[in-house]
């Protein structure tokens, strides 16, 4: 496992998604260094120079998108700053996840922190009191084009550091204005620059990307002990998981898996007891799991790669780069994460896709031992049947989040804003297959413990073993028909609480057992 820091310097320090998650959590503590303190005063020293010497500066003494070329008055640039919060804050739809909001506090800080944004330092030391004290600002979920950073999110985000909105505290929803009766704040008045700086950035992509890639390796890591526990179910072939098969394709993802279910398989005695059998070949979403469950591996890697980057970059407009320089560009468009998060998104779905064939290749009964519908007393009894409609209507229910959100773009701002990257609606959409993924994966791990169960008196290897033992300590053997739904809801709770996986991990530290592939750092840590 990762070793995550207990301190980290922000601005200074490269945040991974892991560090991120550690410090929204509580587990890291954030700091911003003396060195970072000097370039933020810097940075904020250089704004207040183009202020004073009255230069034409996108943003600080000029209007926004398409009044770029409208001048603000000295006087004026600090209640443009404040005007800009309130007037982008147009967000509509459900408030977005405590945990998403509180990333996206984690991520700004650590971007304006890097000294490139002209903001001062009291207004960062409010946004980590936000982060220490958890008042978490409520942010509408729907309104973001992912270009221009995403800006409406973002001003909901830091509504209350002008006094606004809406934040959620000691485990209530309350006003800002409450919340600083409470804890004796007060607005902070914002300096040229700074409410630009704060709303704009990919923050609400960038933090949605990052339960992506949390939730994603779940289910990444379940599936495959899920496939190994219904190749042993019925009876599958362990040559399609040989490493002589898999150097000459050499795909990372394929390689992983692959070794992985090998692994897991290791000491079967299931797996022995049909080493002879005249079978030639399994159906494909048995013996393509190291093609079909890579492929999704490498598309996880690449999301991974890419929000590295973007989680230690700086995604402002325009940027302070010294007393000469200061550059009006496009940092803050959502392109590089859409795309991935469309990636990301088509590839889980098909963790879930392939999971669901499964599923239905259990309910046949084609393999020696296990009946059809995996219950012997059928007619009378429906079996496992109707589980699979639910794997089929969530399946197809993915299949029409895919459309690339990244593929669209809408002019906004009067055409200054001619091309948009809809990254904040990949991010969300991701999201959404992941927890039909998980759905899926609950129900294929039932059915795979209900036709492991008919390998009796065969044991599986020391890993699987284990795993099914856990299984049914929360879901009994059905030999007949039952109220599916609340198997089903033990089911999903024990694949979002990670249990199988947990099983794993215990037994490997306890047996001393080895469990490492070429690309386990790359697979297994982030």
């Amino acid at each position: 496992m990762i070793s995550l820091p207990t301190t980290f310097s922000l601005g200074e320090d490269w945040l991974t998604a892991s560090t991120a998650l550690a410090i929204a959590q509580g587990h890291t503590a954030i700091r911003l260094s003396k060195d970072t303190r000097q370039k933020i005063d810097r940075s904020w020293k250089i704004v207040s120079t183009i202020v004073a010497k009255d230069q034409p500066v996108y943003g600080i003494n000029t209007g926004f998108g398409p009044l770029c070329t409208t001048r603000i008055s000295k006087a004026e640039t600090k209640i443009l700053q404040n005007n800009i919060l309130q007037s982008h804050s147009v967000g509509v739809g459900e408030p977005i996840d405590r945990e998403i909001a509180k990333l996206m506090l984690v991520l700004k800080v650590h971007s304006l922190a890097k000294g490139f944004s002209g903001i001062a330092q009291t207004t960062l030391e409010r946004i980590i009191w936000h982060i220490e004290h958890d008042a978490i600002p409520v942010v509408p979920s729907q309104g973001s084009v992912g270009a221009s950073g995403d800006l409406a999110p973002l001003s909901h985000l830091f509504l209350p550091l002008i006094g606004f909105g809406k934040v959620a505290y000691k485990g209530k929803t309350i006003s800002t204005t409450q919340l600083f009766e409470e804890t004796g704040l007060e607005p902070i008045a914002l300096g040229p620059k700074e409410g630009l700086a704060l709303i704009n950035g990919t923050q609400f992509i960038a933090a949605h990307a990052i339960k992506v890639i949390e939730k994603f390796h779940s289910c990444l890591s379940q599936a495959d002990i899920i496939g190994a526990m219904m190749i042993e179910g019925l009876q599958g072939s362990i040559k399609p998981f040989y490493n002589e098969l898999h150097k000459l394709r050499p795909f990372k993802g394929n390689i992983h898996v692959a070794k992985r279910i090998k692994r897991l398989l290791k000491g079967s005695e299931i797996m022995e007891a049909h080493a002879a059998c005249e079978r030639v070949q399994d159906p494909y979403s048995l013996r393509c799991i190291p093609q079909v469950h890579g492929a999704s591996r490498n598309a996880w890697l690449h999301l991974k790669e890419l929000l590295e980057v973007e989680l230690n970059a700086v995604t402002d407009n325009p940027v302070i780069i010294d007393d000469e320089l200061t550059i009006s560009g496009g940092n803050f468009h959502g392109q590089p994460l859409a795309m991935a998060l469309d990636y990301a998104c088509l590839a889980a779905s098909e963790i879930g896709n392939i999971s669901d064939r499964r599923v239905y290749l259990a309910l046949k009964g084609n393999s020696p031992g296990v009946p059809k519908l995996l219950m012997k007393d059928t007619g009378i009894n429906s079996g496992y049947m109707i589980l699979q409609y639910t794997t089929a209507a969530l399946a197809s229910e993915n299949k029409g989040l895919c459309f690339p959100s990244s593929a669209d773009s809408i002019p906004t701002s009067l055409g200054q804003e001619d091309h948009v990257s809809m990254g904040s609606i990949s991010g969300r959409k991701a999201l959404q297959v992941l927890d039909n993924v998980q759905k899926i994966l609950a129900i294929e791990l039932l059915t795979a413990a209900q036709a492991f169960e008919y390998r009796k008196p065969l044991k599986s290897g020391i890993l699987m073993d284990e795993v099914y033992k856990g299984v049914r300590e929360k879901v009994a053997f059905a030999p007949k028909d039952r109220v599916f739904a609340d198997d089903i809801a033990i089911g999903i709770a024990m694949i979002k609480d990670n249990t199988i996986i947990k099983i794993i991990e215990k037994t490997k530290k306890e047996k001393k057992i080895s469990f490492k592939t070429p690309y386990s750092d790359e697979f297994e840590v982030f």
